[in-house]
């Protein structure tokens, strides 16, 4: 909003009588003066009015619209305190000349997160009775987002209280240009970011951090940047795909989502997403879910609740993206709802909308999947992140604590620049590790496309499901806070499983983990790694059906398949009864598959007590090794 506009309409509509100051009582210089600084501002040049406007003042120190225009310069430009002081200057020499200012200062008070003053600025604002609709409503807008503030306050007094200092990333990564849309890898490695270039032209960098500090910022490699006007961009996790906003000549509309990949060569000409993603209208701001599953956008396309809405993309079996579906009005608000993030951990959304209750402008939003997966409702992340102005992007680091925004402060290097801020505590999503590595054959050594499913052993539901390419790399997020069972299931092959127990661990590093999947041979085995008995019990376990279900698939997927169930305790205790123990829970999951459908003429079991044991039963953790259950081939 430009301040000095606003004055305008208060000016014209607005007539309080028994005021102090008469502003036609200055000299014809002084007041030649004062048009040539109203030209300026009506002209855009916001800085240049400013010594104009002080030799007004060094002329004629009472000529209060001068105060005021320098006031509203000042809000215009961000300096909230200078524009507070000069329109507390006007007000404390005539409170009634000064009753329309109070929405211009109601503004920079809130600015400054004063808003129970700005609550009472707005109050003597709207008590004017010559209010014109135009003004009422803005006061009464301004009057609300005062309000939500103060309520916000009320219900999360840790959250107001956080310190928001955001840090400058620095020459090597901002120039006189504007640097915007940045976005990260995972592993934080990679920083790629869109900037500014010759008129309309925007080009893609990237920039390596190494021990919290960023190498001077490059132009990405490839045949990405030959195409000039593009912006809003995404990197997946692993690093291995970028998706962006073109406005191409093969595109559908004015803005399209295309992608990008990484060859040794560089980033791979563009392609446009197809007909399923974009339409004939603006279609951009895309996130990309860590693994790779979901494309999150914006689109003005007709159909929505408001002007720009949110929509989902899935991908399919085949590789390509299903059809975009509005992601409701959970979500979408009657306004402009953009530049959607999601998290490593899968679990936590950002967003930006104008259309909720807030502070002003375009607030950030979090949404977070509850325990069924679903997601809950939108909450605004609160001041000081949110202010009076519009707020844009976000991406956040793996650990959740740091997050990176572009923006016109004070320090700027030029137009906007990335910065970095500390994520406060209620707000921050899940710290994340990682884990990669390659799927083969376990005989030929050749990579094997296959998809793998992370599992909360809580819920019991994926969390995740991760394509494996060609060549079987694969890249998964692990949250913290949660076990996790890992599972593949590929034609032809026996399943794989792993546990990870992510409740106590430190995100700090990752996993590398190569998998060699079992050809369905006889004598092949299976050893459940999710599957933990309680001592002295052969008692099945609810997080045990996560593994158990996936066999079942796969005997349904494999009919000529027959199987041993095998149980194996550690050496102590004595061997008469770990041979019975391991019997009965060898037992016990030859019961629930057969329960669940698969004739138990394909099922056989067997207990071998402490035999053949696959690690030092001198240790606990060689032990807690050898107190397994195995699923053997036995006949195809």
């Amino acid at each position: 909003m430009k301040y000095y506009f606003v004055y305008f309409v208060c000016l014209l509509s607005i007539h309080v009588k028994a005021q102090i100051y008469n502003p036609t009582n200055s000299n014809q210089a002084v007041q030649k003066q004062y048009k040539k600084a109203m030209q300026y501002l009506q002209d855009g040049y916001v800085k240049e009015a400013i010594p104009v406007l002080h030799k007004v003042l060094e002329q004629d120190s009472t000529f209060l619209d001068a105060w005021l225009s320098l006031a509203g310069v000042y809000g215009e430009l961000k300096n909230y305190q200078l524009a507070i002081q000069y329109y507390e200057k006007v007000k404390n020499v005539d409170s009634l000349y000064f009753l329309p200012y109070n929405l211009p200062y109601s503004i920079n008070l809130a600015g400054l997160g004063h808003f129970k003053e700005a609550e009472l600025a707005i109050e003597q604002f709207l008590a004017i009775p010559s209010l014109n609709e135009v003004s009422r409503k803005s006061g009464i807008y301004r009057q609300k987002c005062y309000q939500f503030a103060l309520q916000y306050a009320q219900t999360h007094p840790k959250a107001n209280s956080s310190a928001f200092i955001p840090k400058n990333l620095g020459d090597s990564v901002n120039s006189p240009q504007s640097e915007y849309y940045p976005t990260l890898t995972i592993d934080d490695s990679l920083l790629i970011f869109t900037r500014r270039g010759e008129g309309a032209t925007e080009n893609f960098y990237q920039s390596i951090q190494h021990h919290q500090q960023f190498s001077k910022a490059e132009l990405v490699k490839g045949d990405i940047n030959l195409q000039p006007y593009k912006g809003a961009i995404t990197v997946s996790a692993d690093g291995d795909w970028l998706i962006f906003a073109g406005n191409f000549k093969d595109g559908f509309g004015n803005f399209d989502l295309y992608i990008s990949y990484w060859t040794p060569e560089g980033w791979s000409e563009p392609e446009n997403l197809g007909p399923n993603v974009n339409s004939e209208y603006w279609d951009s701001s895309p996130a990309l879910s860590p693994d790779n599953h979901i494309l999150y956008f914006s689109s003005n396309r007709p159909g929505g609740y408001g002007g720009r809405d949110l929509y989902q993309c899935i991908r399919q079996t085949n590789g390509q993206w299903g059809p975009a579906t509005n992601m409701g009005p959970i979500f979408n608000s009657v306004g402009d709802d953009a530049y959607p993030y999601i998290h490593a951990d899968n679990q936590t959304f950002y967003y930006t909308s104008d259309g909720l209750p807030g502070y002003g402008g375009t607030d950030l939003f979090i949404v977070r999947k509850d325990s069924t997966g679903h997601w809950g409702i939108p909450e605004n992340v609160g001041y000081p992140i949110n202010t009076i102005e519009n707020e844009g992007s976000i991406t956040i680091n793996s650990l959740g604590n740091t997050g990176y925004f572009a923006s016109d402060r004070s320090d700027s290097r030029g137009g906007l620049d990335l910065y970095s801020f500390q994520i406060p505590a209620h707000i921050q999503p899940l710290k994340t590790f990682f884990v990669r590595g390659i799927v083969t054959d376990a005989f030929s050594q050749k990579g094997v496309p296959c998809t793998i499913e992370l599992i909360d052993n809580h819920t019991g539901k994926p969390v995740m499901q991760i394509k494996v390419d060609e060549l079987g790399k694969y890249f998964v997020p692990l949250p913290i806070g949660h076990q996790y069972t890992f599972i593949i299931n590929r034609k032809g092959y026996l399943p794989y499983s792993e546990l990870f127990n992510m409740q106590q661990q430190v995100a700090d590093s990752a996993y590398q983990k190569n998998i060699g999947l079992q050809p369905i041979t006889k004598n092949a085995g299976f050893t459940f790694k999710n599957i933990q008995f309680n001592i002295n019990s052969a008692e099945l376990l609810p997080q045990d059906a996560i593994e158990l279900n996936k066999i079942i698939d796969f005997l349904n997927d494999n009919p000529t398949v027959t199987i041993e169930v095998q149980g194996y305790t550690d050496n102590t205790g004595n061997e008469a009864d770990n041979i019975q123990l391991s019997t009965q829970r060898a037992k016990a999951v030859a019961n629930y598959l057969a329960i669940h459908g698969i004739n138990y003429k394909r099922l056989s079991y067997k207990g071998y007590g402490s035999a053949n044991p696959i690690a030092n039963n001198d240790t606990e953790a060689g032990r807690i090794k050898n107190r397994r259950t195995v699923l053997v081939i036995t006949g195809m």
